[in-house]
């Protein structure tokens, strides 16, 4: 059984409902039938009926909730919510309304703030900040949490490093030049999805150019002190660095590089210093090695909402909804 597969079984034991407000791409209605027709969550779909059901032809979206925003009974109460929510901001019922009519991912959002949904996925056609805007002002972020950040699940064919070819690559998403502190924080919460969602120990290495000291730059000395932090905040967790790539995986490479390390080698949770490393990196393992990549996968929300590629397939977006049901699992 695939990654995948195992994440959609256990979607399964506990049906989710997700929300998908990008209706009008082909790919989320292709989703959609994929994600009904194997029964992993509860799928509602926000647009106006006609339009979803002309642009759905061939498609079996019976099973699926439509909602249009304009003529649902429940606008009134997500009105007031978002008044609610957002009045020291100055927000009017009027604004509230054209937000919630007109951006879908805000109603989106909003229905899982009132609880009539467990998660959203977003991003087909959307930039990230467009998506994840509404979640840090609607949702906020978890207890606990100091930091949204996000990962890619990463799964490598034929690979046997890692959790037999599997990784969380953090952060290649959202922050872009995390300091210490926030590396830190990225470190912990990406130890907390590996855990959730592979099942399997998190084995955490904070990334760098340089190894043990090998290199002597500002750079180096950032992922430094985050290791240090990481390590004082999370005793728990198994956490090292600063580590090059290769003796973070490569047995024989950090066994060499970092003899002292019980983390070398062995990594599965990869902490990248900042956004272009991390995005770099994830694009390399899923072009060349032919990496499944599912992702951006966001952390540290209060409820999930998950951004994805605008250049992703509509595969991609059934592995996301997969995640994110099993994410509201846990939470």
């Amino acid at each position: 059984m695939g990654f995948i597969d195992g994440i959609k079984e256990r979607a399964k034991l506990n049906m989710k409902t997700i929300v998908l407000p990008e209706t009008e791409d082909k790919r989320t209605l292709v989703a959609a039938d994929k994600i009904l027709a194997e029964g992993v969550a509860n799928i509602i779909l926000v647009g106006k009926k006609e339009a979803i059901e002309a642009g759905s032809q061939g498609l079996d979206l019976s099973k699926a909730t439509i909602i249009d925003p304009e003529t649902t009974e429940k606008l009134q109460g997500y009105i007031d919510l978002l008044v609610e929510l957002r009045k020291s901001k100055g927000m009017t019922p009027e604004q509230a309304k054209e937000l919630l009519t007109k951006d879908y991912t805000y109603f989106a959002v909003t229905m899982v703030k009132a609880g009539d949904a467990d998660g959203v996925v977003s991003g087909a056609c959307h930039s990230t900040a467009d998506t994840l805007r509404p979640s840090l002002q609607i949702l906020k972020t978890a207890h606990g949490t100091k930091l949204v950040s996000s990962f890619f699940l990463i799964v490598v064919p034929n690979c046997e490093f890692g959790d037999n070819g599997t990784f969380i690559f953090s952060d290649s998403g959202l922050v872009q030049n995390p300091n210490p502190e926030e590396l830190a924080a990225i470190a912990g919460s990406s130890a907390k999805s590996f855990e959730a969602l592979v099942g399997k120990e998190p084995i955490v290495a904070m990334l760098s150019h340089s190894t043990k000291g090998s290199a002597a730059h500002p750079d180096v000395d950032k992922v430094v002190e985050a290791t240090r932090i990481a390590k004082e905040l999370y005793p728990n967790v198994k956490i090292d660095g600063e580590f090059q790539l290769d003796a973070a995986i490569v047995p024989s490479v950090g066994a060499s590089k970092a003899p002292g390390s019980d983390i070398a080698g062995k990594a599965n949770v990869l902490i990248f210093p900042d956004l272009d490393a991390g995005n770099i990196g994830y694009k390399l393992a899923q072009r060349l090695a032919k990496a499944e990549a599912y992702g951006p996968i966001t952390q540290g929300i209060a409820k999930p909402v998950n951004d994805l590629s605008r250049g992703c397939s509509a595969e991609d977006i059934v592995g996301v909804i997969a995640i994110t049901a099993v994410q509201a699992t846990a939470k």
